[in-house]
């Protein structure tokens, strides 16, 4: 039976007349392949028949009057090439359908790679993925990712966005804060692509990475340091305070320039108190590596008496409130500290950063400085190189002292001796 070929048009379309109990196909007469499906309950659709590998098939790609006919013969014009030139447009739509999109990818990279990081970490990205990453690529497909479209979505995170924040005490209504720029947290993200599609090509979902040479914003690292009057306010406030645990706390913070989390989580065994010596446990420390570290005669006595304080049989130096477990949070003791020494601008892990400035002014190398703080690279340390610059001055000022020509005697024109 011959098949009828018109010029598709709006009005034919429109005219068509569903048939009792079959759909039929009104075919293009330009375009070989494209028809129109008229269904038995009314609706159309635009088609494109074609055969692949000796089989007859058939792709329904767009429904009218969704789509125009002049747009949908620009697509079937499109289908056709693909066909002329041996693809099979049917198979590549499912292998679109069966392939990996993003949403797969974070989910993927959450159960095997995200699992392996620090606690911390771990928790920030989970927290990060689907927040910055899956609202905006979720549904596309990992292969499709280009790197337009990181920098696009780096962007728009680097501009940053407005956040509700509820107001204490309860009940308060909530203000909404404004737009506050985070270049620091794309560069973070930035990175996280980077690791998710390097597992992708891993993985064999793609053959590139779109996140290599992302544009990396400029960071201003926060440097703030105590004043000798202000570590002498701080020690005071200490020994004065009604918590004694959490007080202990931030003195081995400041004494030892260990992070927050190493000493909550610090037990009496990892200290040799003869040879003076912490070993901080790869599970507590940022470059998941153990840390060997000397301390002080004064580390070793606030040891000795937690010994003391702490019930026996308790293995923290800082046993929390739930048994068996550290401290978890001393957030509230700060801010009461803050408030009393007046240093509201300054974080408990700023007291590392005055660790390092003190060993800095004490004449000790950023060698020793990385050493002592547990920094895995060195341009971590590099930060605190400024800190440097007095003691190098005084140095080039002695040897400019040496050289410095002396003064020497020369005779008046009056015949008088006078001094140059």
């Amino acid at each position: 039976m011959a098949i009828t070929r018109v010029r598709l048009t709006e009005k034919i379309l429109r005219e068509a007349v569903p048939r009792e109990g079959r759909d039929y196909q009104i075919f293009d007469a330009d375009i070989r392949g494209f028809a129109s499906c008229i269904y038995r309950g009314g609706g159309r659709a635009f088609t494109f028949d074609y055969r692949y590998a000796g089989r007859q098939r058939r792709m329904t790609f767009a429904r009218w009057p969704e789509w125009s006919v002049t747009a949908a013969r620009d697509r079937a014009k499109e289908l056709r090439r693909i066909v002329d030139a041996g693809g099979d447009p049917l198979g590549d739509r499912d292998l679109n359908r069966e392939a990996p999109r993003i949403s797969d990818l974070i989910e993927r990279y959450i159960a095997e790679h995200v699992v392996r990081l620090a606690p911390r970490n771990a928790a920030d990205q989970k927290s990060l993925l689907p927040k910055l990453i899956a609202p905006h690529w979720g549904r596309k497909l990992v292969a499709e990712i280009t790197k337009a479209d990181v920098e696009k979505l780096l962007g728009k995170i680097a501009e940053g966005r407005a956040r509700p924040h509820k107001l204490k005490p309860n009940n308060r209504a909530r203000k909404l804060q404004g737009v506050k720029p985070t270049p620091v947290r794309a560069n973070r993200v930035g990175e996280i692509l980077r690791k998710m599609f390097n597992l992708a090509v891993e993985w064999g979902w793609r053959d590139d990475n779109p996140a290599n040479g992302f544009y990396r914003r400029i960071e201003n690292p926060r440097e703030r340091f105590l004043s000798k009057d202000e570590i002498d306010r701080l020690a005071k406030a200490l020994d004065a305070a009604e918590d004694q645990r959490a007080a202990g706390i931030i003195r081995l913070c400041m004494l030892t320039g260990a992070r927050v989390g190493e000493v909550r989580q610090a037990r009496f065994e990892q200290f040799d108190l003869d040879y003076c010596l912490w070993s901080k446990p790869a599970s507590t420390t940022k470059q998941r590596k153990v840390h060997r570290v000397p301390i002080s005669e004064d580390v070793a006595a606030i040891v000795r008496q937690r010994r003391l304080l702490v019930p026996k049989g308790s293995p923290w130096l800082f046993p929390g409130d739930v048994p068996g477990e550290p401290v978890k949070e001393i957030r509230r003791f700060w801010l009461g500290i803050q408030r009393q020494v007046q240093i509201g601008d300054v974080r408990i892990h700023d007291l590392r950063h005055t660790f390092a400035s003190l060993l800095v002014s004490g004449g000790a190398s950023l060698e020793m400085i990385g050493k002592l703080l547990g920094h895995s690279q060195m341009q971590t340390t590099q930060r605190y190189a400024h800190l440097m610059e007095g003691p190098l001055r005084a140095g080039v000022d002695a040897v400019a002292s040496m050289l410095r020509p002396r003064p020497v005697l020369v005779h008046h024109r009056d015949g008088e001796r006078k001094t140059a």
